[in-house]
């Protein structure tokens, strides 16, 4: 058994749909179909992620995300979510609240399979302070603040390494300027968002000199941005 998935969704054939496909990939599912029924159970049956639909009756999605995080219990188990809007602010405002990616419907379960695999395997991944990480051909020495593509050492500047070292052990995961803001800079920022931009931009000339991780920081249009998994 890979692990236990809770699906939030009220509508059955959805359940029924991700269900089947689950189980048939090993993992062990439970429901709820309505946003407090899905909090409960989080406290209670400590699933490893949630599957969670935005447009939920009575309480929303956006909300049971929000208490799901805020909550010492379950705030570290990790929400996929569901959405059949089309506004971009829908995601941004998820991604803020915590949820760790999503998905708009409809979407194909093989889609939904590789995401679960995705987020599991980084909210399973060492992000010890000390220690090295290596991804692919790119490598991070976290106790003397220095990156190496391959054989080669990174220029970087600390906010670009900061940068670097929140992708690397998040990879796949979207992040809203926002956040990368407050979580690289370290407080919360109302101002113009470009810096981040041009924070990103530098960092992508500097990962340019080895082809597999030029690309490696993708553009979320409308959200953010992520660093691609180079492992895979």
């Amino acid at each position: 058994m890979t692990g236990k998935i809770l699906i939030v969704d009220d509508e059955l054939n959805i359940r029924e749909l991700l269900k089947f496909n689950l189980e048939n990939s090993g993992y062990k599912v439970i429901e709820a179909e309505d946003g407090q029924t899905a909090i409960n159970m989080a406290k209670s049956q400590k699933p490893e992620l949630i599957v969670l639909d935005l447009m939920l009756p009575g309480m929303d999605g956006l909300e049971v995300c929000r208490l799901v995080k805020n909550s010492r219990e379950t705030a570290a188990i990790p929400i996929i979510m569901l959405t059949a809007k089309n506004e971009e602010i829908d995601k941004v405002i998820g991604l803020e609240l915590g949820a760790d990616d999503y998905l708009t419907k409809p979407f194909s379960p093989r889609e939904l399979l590789a995401r679960i695999k995705a987020v599991l395997r980084r909210s399973n991944k060492e992000t010890a302070v000390g220690g090295e990480l290596v991804v692919g051909k790119l490598k991070l020495n976290f106790n003397r603040y220095e990156a190496y593509l391959g054989a080669t050492k990174l220029e970087l500047t600390p906010k670009e390494y900061e940068m670097l070292k929140l992708f690397a052990t998040n990879t796949g995961k979207v992040f809203t300027r926002e956040q990368l803001l407050e979580k690289v800079w370290g407080y919360e920022y109302y101002g113009d968002t470009r810096t981040v931009d041009v924070h990103v931009r530098h960092l992508r000339v500097k990962l340019a000199l080895e082809n597999d991780v030029a690309e490696a920081v993708e553009t979320v249009r409308g959200v953010g941005y992520r660093f691609k998994d180079l492992s895979e």
